[in-house]
């Protein structure tokens, strides 16, 4: 069966225009970061890196942005034993001193402002992300870059002048440490990385599903709403580090009034259930400027369908799954 009707980019190619518009040649997925993110002004765009570590003890959620008006830039932990939650966000004015580079995996990237910093050393055998926040964390981890792992690159065309790149990168190994006020807790066996990179010129008015799930050999990325009736999705299963690309538009259900009942993910290829074990509640207002976030972090069972048909089952993959309603 065909995987999907979307079309699969091979060669590098530039996201936008001369003129700043979405180039045409540039929408269609990836197994690897081929888009060159030549984003021009204001007008909306959007710029942001987010690394998620989950390990057998904590959880961890880092975010390096630029949003034009703003740097919206943070860190989370959350202790899987305790249920304790400690992090640190910061607003910097116009994204002062943010370096975010036009392509994935490529180049460095650097924020500091408002108690906390972050760095990420980027080059083809992986990344080394650096993170302090004084009193509340300080993480040095090595992410490599296993050969033969592939991430998938979708570009999300609205209209030719509003329109998303991202690079979800779900599964990575990591190793090193991370320090709390609690103490030093060492980072590597059953822990997994998930990247998530972002470029482009959004809506004022947004609100997505996102959910990224690992076990050993299997890796689920899902995404829902923000992309419907846009001709693209950013769905995809990963079996020993190759892409499945899965191009329909998902079924998301939950309670929005208890975000800790039991999500489900449907669709022809894919039958998941999420139950959560914790949500990270999270908003930020600033004026017209808003956004709200429901992220729980669980468990996934079910089973998905491979590009030639075959259902892989899977049963206690580790992960999340969010909604994130945007006035930016």
């Amino acid at each position: 069966m065909p995987s999907t009707h979307e079309r699969e980019i091979t060669g590098p190619v530039d996201l936008c225009l001369p003129d700043g518009r979405l180039n045409p040649g540039a929408v269609g997925w990836t197994r690897r970061p081929l888009h060159r993110a030549n984003l021009r002004g204001w007008s909306r765009a959007k710029r942001w890196e987010y690394w998620g570590i989950v390990t057998p003890r904590h959880i961890i959620g880092l975010v390096a942005s630029s949003l034009d008006y703003a740097g919206v830039h943070g860190v989370y932990v959350l202790d899987r034993e305790t249920g304790e939650e400690t992090g640190k966000d910061a607003v910097v004015p116009f994204a002062r001193g943010a370096v975010l580079p036009d392509r994935s995996g490529a180049g460095e990237v650097s924020v500091r402002g408002g108690g906390v910093a972050i760095g990420v050393r980027q080059r083809p055998s992986g990344s080394r992300v650096r993170a302090l926040a004084p009193g509340v964390l300080d993480l040095d981890v090595e992410i490599p870059l296993p050969e033969g792992h592939e991430s998938l690159g979708v570009v999300i065309p609205w209209s030719s002048r509003r329109f998303q790149y991202t690079v979800k990168d779900v599964g990575r190994p990591v190793r090193g440490r991370l320090s709390l006020p609690s103490g030093e807790h060492e980072i590597g066996e059953g822990a997994f990385a998930v990247l998530d990179h972002g470029r482009g010129k959004w809506p004022y008015r947004m609100t997505w599903n996102w959910a990224a799930a690992s076990g050993p050999g299997l890796a689920l990325q899902l995404g829902g709403k923000w992309t419907d009736g846009t001709g693209m999705t950013e769905n995809a299963l990963f079996v020993d580090g190759r892409l499945h690309k899965i191009g329909e538009e998902l079924t998301w259900t939950y309670d929005r009034a208890d975000w800790l009942r039991p999500w489900t993910i449907t669709g022809e290829r894919v039958e998941v259930e999420f139950r959560p074990f914790h949500e990270r509640a999270a908003r930020v207002e600033l004026g017209v400027v808003g956004t709200e976030t429901h992220q729980c972090f669980g468990r996934f069972s079910g089973h998905a369908r491979t590009d030639e048909g075959a259902w892989i089952d899977f049963d206690g993959l580790t992960g999340w799954a969010e909604e994130a309603r945007q006035r930016w």
